[in-house]
């Protein structure tokens, strides 16, 4: 897509949006950060919120200058849109001095700028078409960025055409409907055990857009490094990340959807040999996903995403910031729409309440949940007020456990009776909701919830629907029994 442009303040303006800027580079996402900086004849004295933004940016974006010259605004502008959205998407960080707002010169105007395409050349497509019919056991996993909607439905025709079982990567489970035949599920924190034995036991690999980083491969687990035991085939547009970690049997440097074009006519010349392990690929998913686990106190959260699951429209757009309460999002909501799934695969706190802001403003007629724990909606909940001033009726739902959940699990595992700093003592969210004139409500039993939400939907305004869940219930997978009473 095109670029988010972004414009701070110096000093702690730019310190701020430093978390947008490594969310925007892990996830790949084109963005360009204009930052104020003290006049040129101020440089190198410790001036008033003075940086070094080239030092402070060098290594969080994929490209960070600094202006220093009127005439010279067109040419660099112009270049940080292309290198954005070049390749592999990221931030771009500029730096304005104050006098580079005052000073004038006589310039023509940039032109649009758009990125350059790398296509598979047919030699790639050839051997790609031979190395699955020489395959067992192949694996399609889904990921990156420069995905279109369009891209995303021929890839899914390409794996019926195959018979392919197509994984997702982190965060990336709307690159394909969940009730798609061949959907194998995601390959997030805390992977299904089939899928995680199905990729190991792969002996084809093929990666399209994505990176496989610590998240999706199981803390580099899953694929050999440098030499993957399957054989790989990466598809991706940055020629900097084809070989960066794992060594590809077949490196093919395209966009997601040069590649989906690309493979439109391909196919087996005849049947495959691993006819079938899609459709059980899909059955171990849905078994997966399907029921929810009994939680200790009176707010089921499990029981919640599943009637989410069921409620929501097909088209309905899903937001999430870090913590363990994303689990049960990741475990059983199911995504249906080309990027209906917004969140961070950096894990960042604070992600979910802009993020579905943003999202409800974009596509005001589609309904967008946010999910926020305490702590993460104590990170960025003043967006709220945002979501009112611009007439932006999301549903936040935060999940309150009075904890940073995440590290208190790792507290209580690895230190036990050694809790510190976890224990949050919340404000009534439901009350914050109504203080900024939305809708809120406060909801501490399993059979309260579907009648709030559906109250929140009618009222027309931002809502936030207070969540109260046992403390014990820490994570989508197990609970536990705290070693002292913090």
């Amino acid at each position: 897509g095109r670029p988010g442009v972004c414009f701070v303040t110096r000093g702690p303006g730019a310190t701020n949006a430093s978390h947008g800027v490594h969310i925007a580079m892990q996830d790949s996402t084109p963005m360009i950060l204009f930052v104020g900086q003290v006049d040129t004849g101020m440089r190198e004295r410790e001036a008033f919120q003075e940086l070094d933004y080239k030092a402070v940016f060098g290594t969080m974006a994929k490209w960070a200058v600094e202006i220093d010259r009127p005439d010279r605004i067109p040419e660099l502008v112009a270049r940080a849109f292309r290198v954005a959205m070049q390749g592999r998407p990221g931030p771009v960080v500029i730096a304005l001095p104050e006098n580079m707002l005052t000073e004038t010169a006589a310039v023509a105007d940039a032109m649009r700028i758009e990125p350059a395409v790398s296509w598979p050349a047919p030699a790639d497509i050839e051997k790609l078409g031979a190395m699955l019919a020489s395959a067992k056991a192949p694996l399609v996993i889904l990921g990156g960025s420069r995905w279109t909607d369009e891209a995303t439905k021929s890839i899914a025709r390409f794996a019926e055409r195959f018979d392919l079982p197509v994984a997702t990567s982190f965060r990336r489970a709307s690159l394909i409907d969940a009730d798609h035949s061949h959907y194998a599920g995601d390959l997030g924190i805390g992977p299904s055990p089939g899928l995680k034995a199905r990729m190991e036991g792969a002996d084809v690999v093929l990666l399209i857009g994505g990176r496989m980083s610590e998240m999706p491969s199981s803390s580099y687990t899953l694929l050999g490094i440098p030499n993957p035991q399957q054989k790989l085939i990466h598809v991706h547009p940055g020629s900097e990340e084809l070989g960066r970690v794992y060594q590809p049997a077949l490196a093919i440097q395209a966009t997601p959807a040069a590649f989906a074009a690309a493979v439109e006519t391909l196919k087996p010349a005849g049947a495959v040999a691993w006819k079938g392990e899609a459709a059980k690929a899909h059955a171990d998913y849905l078994a997966w996903t399907e029921k929810a686990r009994e939680l200790p106190g009176t707010f089921q959260y499990g029981q919640v995403m599943t009637w989410l699951r069921d409620r929501l429209p097909k088209d309905a757009i899903v937001c999430n910031g870090a913590g363990n309460y994303a689990g049960w999002i990741h475990r059983h909501h199911r995504f249906h729409s080309f990027a209906a799934q917004l969140a961070p695969t950096s894990g960042s706190m604070g992600y979910g309440v802009p993020a579905g802001v943003l999202a409800k403003r974009q596509y005001p007629d589609r309904v967008v949940v946010a999910f926020a724990g305490d702590g993460c909606f104590l990170m960025n909940g003043q967006e709220f007020a945002t979501a009112v001033q611009y007439d932006a009726p999301l549903v936040v739902i935060v999940v309150d456990n009075s904890q940073y959940g995440t590290i208190r699990m790792h507290q209580e595992r690895d230190y036990p009776g050694r809790v510190v700093g976890t224990q949050l003592k919340n404000p009534d969210f439901a009350m914050y909701a109504k203080a900024f004139g939305g809708h809120g409500e406060r909801v501490e039993r399993t059979e309260e919830f579907a009648p709030a939400f559906e109250r929140a939907l009618a009222s027309g305004k931002p809502s936030i629907l207070h969540c109260i869940i046992d403390p014990r219930a820490i994570s989508v997978g197990k609970d536990f029994v705290p070693a002292v009473k913090a």
